[in-house]
């Protein structure tokens, strides 16, 4: 926390992500439309095949990220010991990603995450032994998840100024001074995991905050 030069990659990285939705950048309604900051449904600008041309993109304003979206702490929580992140789904052309069909196919302290319209996602200890170090962790973004307003993706031909739906999550309350595995899933009925390939429908980190 008192030494900068220890964060600023990852503060750097995030801003210049992040410089790609400033809302300036989203003002051409020839190119955007608003669609809402409550989860809706998927947003049909008619078959991949057609010849409609070049199709508009959903705004997804900074705002929506509240105190991860930089634009009151440039340091996105890291200099307090309070670090974000900035999660995203991988662009896949014309994907339709489905909430859960049920609450029992989301483990049972996720399923208050479970709402229409909503790809859901939750984050927790990877390792038993770090039960109880993670603390509060805080999301931020349409619904805490990915709303299905922002699919399906038309590829770069078609939907050249696309912005994925964003969820930030903010680490509130780490246990300082202690490495700590973090383990984050999204929960959908066509969302899969593969032991071969553990960053398909989740990611894990390693994260230390000392003090």
């Amino acid at each position: 926390m008192k030494e900068m030069e220890t964060y600023l990659t990852y503060v750097k990285v995030m801003r210049d992500f992040l410089s790609q939705y400033d809302d300036e950048k989203q003002t051409d309604n020839m190119q955007f439309e608003d669609c809402g900051d409550q989860p809706g449904d998927y947003k049909n600008r008619g078959d991949l095949e057609s010849d409609m041309g070049v199709r508009k993109a959903c705004r997804f304003s900074k705002t929506l990220l509240g105190p991860c979206s930089g634009l009151e702490d440039p340091n996105y929580g890291f200099k307090q010991g309070k670090p974000c992140l900035i999660v995203k789904l991988n662009r896949i052309v014309n994907f339709r990603p489905k909430p859960p069909y049920s609450n029992d196919s989301i483990p049972e302290e996720a399923q208050h995450k479970a709402q229409a319209h909503v790809i859901p996602l939750y984050c927790t200890n990877k390792k038993e032994e770090d039960a109880g170090k993670i603390g509060e962790i805080k999301y931020y973004g349409i619904g805490e998840g990915f709303p299905l307003q922002y699919y399906p993706y038309y590829g770069k031909r078609l939907h050249p100024h696309y912005l994925q739906p964003l969820v930030a999550l903010q680490f509130t309350n780490l246990t300082m001074n202690t490495e700590l595995r973090i383990e984050c899933k999204v929960f959908g009925e066509n969302i899969y995991y593969n032991e071969k390939d553990r960053y398909q429908g989740r990611f894990d980190i390693k994260i230390q905050v000392n003090s």
